[in-house]
């Protein structure tokens, strides 16, 4: 049985191997130049500004683009095996992809409506 789960250790094995050499080489050859600015966050090369305790708010335009790119992203999930299918499923196919695109294209309207691809 131990027999048929050996390639699989072999390969956990072989990639940890990889992951630590990778990691001790890098450690190294590498600079250990260590200073105030290489530990700073990079803000395009303007001074960091302050964060307050909490971390800051986003803007909410920051969420909705993300749920956008969350939604289409999905879309093309579900769009791609339908499309690679399409001979197979028939009128019941199109018409079940054509009202999953509608839903998704009300969606992508209220975001248009609401602004949420206005950028100021």
């Amino acid at each position: 049985m131990s027999a048929i789960y050996t390639p699989l250790i072999v390969m956990i094995a072989v990639a940890a191997a990889f992951c630590a050499v990778g990691l001790l080489v890098t450690m190294q050859i590498g600079p250990q130049r260590y200073n105030r600015a290489k530990y700073d966050s990079y803000e395009c090369g303007i001074e960091p500004t302050p964060q307050p305790i909490g971390g800051g708010r986003f803007p909410v335009k920051y969420y909705l683009t993300a749920m956008m790119f969350i939604v289409f992203d999905i879309e093309i999930v579900f769009l791609y095996p339908w499309a690679v299918k399409f001979d197979m499923l028939g009128l019941f196919g199109f018409w079940a992809m054509l009202v999953f695109v509608a839903t998704v294209f009300v969606a992508y309207l209220y975001d248009v409506r609401r602004g949420g691809l206005d950028w100021d």
